[in-house]
């Protein structure tokens, strides 16, 4: 069982991980003629919850309704990987990261997130609002103006030869440089 755990608790390599990623395409596209993504869950879930006659929410969402069960398979998935398999050390990051993010105050590595700019009390200082609130809004308003999240896209469309999906893509990397070596940094300096 030791070994097991060991190998269960490192991250696995990328041509392990990848592939594993990548076939579940297929095996949805095999399997039931499904695509892959996440962002339309919350359009699934306002049609199912939300009362209002709003034309965007008005179709059968219960056809939609394995999606949703995918998603609560990859919440369950997590919880039930981070109560079996969590570790009490703290996360490892790069060097020069670390002493980059030291420099913007941020030195609390404990847990996925760093609890120095995401915590109630930031959230109500301007660097806190625009990562958290103002960020948040402008993923989802990009992952429903883009048509797909960056899963959707560069996941499922470009495996399916999409070339709306890789256009896509290719801005969701530009603005990820974009944002975390130049607006991120001008952000943190507030």
């Amino acid at each position: 069982m030791d070994e097991l755990e060991v190998l269960l608790k490192q991250p696995w390599p990328w041509y392990i991980a990848g592939p594993l990623i990548g076939l579940t395409i297929p095996a949805l596209l095999l399997l039931g003629n499904k695509p892959f993504g996440i962002s339309a869950n919350l359009r699934h879930v306002c049609a199912a919850c939300v009362p209002a006659k709003i034309p965007f929410f008005q179709y059968d969402w219960k056809k939609e309704i394995w999606n949703l069960f995918f998603v609560g398979g990859i919440m369950i998935g997590g919880l039930i990987s981070a109560l079996a398999l969590g570790s009490n050390k703290p996360i490892q990051i790069h060097e020069n990261l670390r002493m980059e993010l030291a420099g913007y105050g941020i030195t609390n590595f404990e847990s996925l997130v760093p609890t120095d700019l995401f915590n109630w009390y930031s959230l109500f200082t301007l660097p806190g609002f625009l990562v958290m609130v103002v960020g948040g809004f402008l993923v989802g308003f990009g992952a429903r103006y883009a048509g797909g999240c960056t899963s959707g896209h560069a996941i499922m469309g470009i495996s399916t030869l999409q070339w709306p999906s890789v256009v896509a893509t290719c801005c969701f990397m530009v603005g990820g440089f974009v944002m975390a070596n130049l607006i991120l940094p001008l952000i943190l300096n507030l």
